[in-house]
């Protein structure tokens, strides 16, 4: 059913916990099933993040998606972090059941409302980003993957 790596990742969760004084926070949720996840982010001068961290309320494929988003996103640029998509968090975790491709949504979701509020709060505009959505339903998910 999940994978060895969504079973690592639930088990071993990479990042959790807040950055102080981040410099982008996005919190989002899929009102039907309950996950809630919240990145923030610590992005330097270059636009490169230096440290990415998460908190999640959710079953174990949210807790395994957030974990990955935030390997994929540490280190990157701005532009490289908007290009993680949930189809390249869902292969990186090697597959997640169908049922559970929203989770992955919902962490490249955070990710992307994390840099739209760090934009927001340096008055900047990030090429190619959109307001992101609060609440993520689960028929989106399939239309994104």
């Amino acid at each position: 059913m999940y994978s060895e790596k969504v079973m690592d990742h639930f088990s071993n969760p990479r990042n959790m916990g807040e950055i102080e004084n981040p410099s982008g926070v996005g919190t989002v949720g899929n009102a039907k099933c309950g996950d809630i996840m919240r990145m923030y982010l610590d992005i330097d001068e270059n636009n490169v993040i230096r440290d990415c961290k998460f908190k999640t309320f959710g079953c174990g494929a949210a807790v395994a998606t957030s974990s990955m988003a935030t390997e994929l996103v540490k280190g990157k640029t701005i532009e490289e972090a908007l290009k993680v998509t949930n189809k390249a968090v869902t292969e990186a975790l090697d597959g997640l059941p169908p049922v559970k491709v929203h989770c992955s949504l919902l962490a490249a979701e955070a990710i992307h409302a994390a840099l739209w509020d760090y934009a927001e709060k340096n008055g900047i505009v990030i090429e190619g980003l959109e307001k992101p959505k609060a609440d993520i339903h689960e028929d989106e998910a399939g239309e994104e993957y």
